[in-house]
């Protein structure tokens, strides 16, 4: 399953604009571009990427 930005965004009640900053920053996974406008995240890659940034808030 592939999520949008928006999609992104909504699960971590964020803009849409941080998506693509944290994208730039953080060890955030990189989304697919499967047509000329049209990038996706990969629902597992999110789902991998969560257990790491819940223990660095932690920290």
């Amino acid at each position: 399953m592939y999520l949008t930005d928006k999609q992104v965004a909504a699960r971590f009640n964020i803009s849409r604009q941080c998506v693509w900053r944290w994208v730039k920053t953080k060890d955030f996974p990189r989304p697919y571009s499967l047509s000329p406008g049209c990038t996706r995240w990969k629902l597992s890659d999110i789902e991998d990427w969560e257990p790491g940034r819940d223990q660095a808030a932690a920290a």
